[in-house]
């Protein structure tokens, strides 16, 4: 693939700006290292969150400006009750994270999941994030994609994606062994990094049992060799518990994708309406800052079942990516808990509840 003329000189500013943010995060979380040390009481660390901070169950919203909603002179000013209408509840948010070796197609994926689009030049990336909200029967969704770079230049950073994540894409090449292999040292990382993090912070055995939910998928099966096979992926997959799926999938032909994220969504028991190909696509422009449409009334039950089944819609929102602040609040709701774990009805994902009194440190 050809390089963009950019590259160069965006990956130095982005490489500078994650350094910046790696050695800030390294130097809080070199306070304990001991292996299994436990969360400590430290009266220096601030507990107070500014104002427009909500730490969510599996996301976090921005400080100030959470989402940034597309301005449109054509609409008039939307109502508080109609912003309040596309806020979700923070059992309804969660932290996607995609990860893999470098140049397996983790950023292709994301693409195709968002707008079903494909670029066939390469720009490497260092770290980029989206959101995408959904309206499904009533409810609001908010969906947060941590799209990750191949290298994990920064060891700090790359732990506090595990920690924050909720449920996990991990991409390798079915032409490449090597990140084959590179993806189930990635899954092993996942689940030992989280079951380090909950033991050094409770003293129950929480950790024994925990799952987490994640796909192992293999891009670029539209290849002429494949070094990889399906049976070894399988194999693999069903050495796992049952939160670990194999889907085969190639981004540049769009073969799976969608299959990947609903099988995904299975796993994690969220509604599988969340997949791209159960749910209506809303224009960015729909309106400002609600951009979710009205659900339809739930009385009309005289309606076909395709048709109730259409009032499932999304929309890709603008947002910027959480302050390092937010995603260590996150951190400390996931792991550092009093003991008492609140399980989502019908899910695999877990939330913690946080002590405000403790400040946990990554192992």
């Amino acid at each position: 693939m050809s390089h963009s003329p950019d590259a160069p000189l965006i990956c130095s500013v982005q490489f500078a700006f994650t350094q910046l943010i790696a050695v800030t995060l390294e130097g809080l979380f070199c306070c304990r290292r001991k292996k299994g040390s436990t969360c400590q009481e430290d009266n220096n660390v601030p507990v107070r969150v500014r104002r427009g901070a909500h730490v969510l169950g599996g996301s976090a919203e921005l400080e100030n400006n959470e989402i940034l909603g597309p301005t449109n002179p054509n609409h008039p000013p939307s109502t508080s009750s109609q912003e309040e209408s596309c806020k979700p509840s923070p059992r309804n948010c969660y932290r996607l994270v995609i990860l893999g070796s470098a140049r397996v197609g983790k950023t292709a994926i994301v693409a195709r999941f968002l707008s079903n689009k494909f670029e066939e030049s390469y720009t490497p990336t260092i770290e980029d994030f989206h959101r995408k909200l959904y309206r499904i029967k009533g409810e609001v969704y908010q969906l947060d994609i941590l799209d990750t770079s191949g290298n994990h230049p920064f060891p700090a950073m790359r732990r506090l994606s595990f920690l924050t994540g909720d449920l996990f894409v991990v991409v390798f090449s079915m032409d490449s062994p090597e990140t084959f292999e590179e993806a189930a040292r990635l899954r092993e990382a996942i689940i030992e990094t989280k079951k380090s993090a909950i033991q050094g912070s409770t003293k129950n055995k929480i950790a024994s049992n925990l799952k987490v939910p994640m796909v192992m998928a293999g891009n670029k099966c539209d290849g002429d060799i494949k070094k990889v096979t399906v049976e070894e992926a399988q194999q693999y997959c069903g050495n796992q518990d049952d939160c670990c799926v194999f889907v085969e999938v190639s981004a540049k032909r769009n073969y799976h994708v969608d299959d990947l994220f609903y099988h995904l969504f299975i796993v994690a028991g969220l509604p599988l309406e969340m997949a791209p190909n159960h749910h209506r696509r809303v224009p960015l422009n729909f309106g400002s800052p609600t951009m979710l449409p009205p659900s339809q009334p739930k009385h009309k039950t005289t309606l076909s079942i395709k048709r109730r089944l259409s009032d499932a819609c999304g929309v890709v929102a603008p947002a910027r990516r959480p302050s390092l602040r937010t995603d260590l609040m996150i951190m400390r709701t996931k792991t550092c808990s009093t003991g008492a774990e609140n399980n989502i009805p019908g899910s695999g994902i877990t939330l913690w509840s946080v002590d405000s009194k403790k400040f946990c440190c990554i192992q």
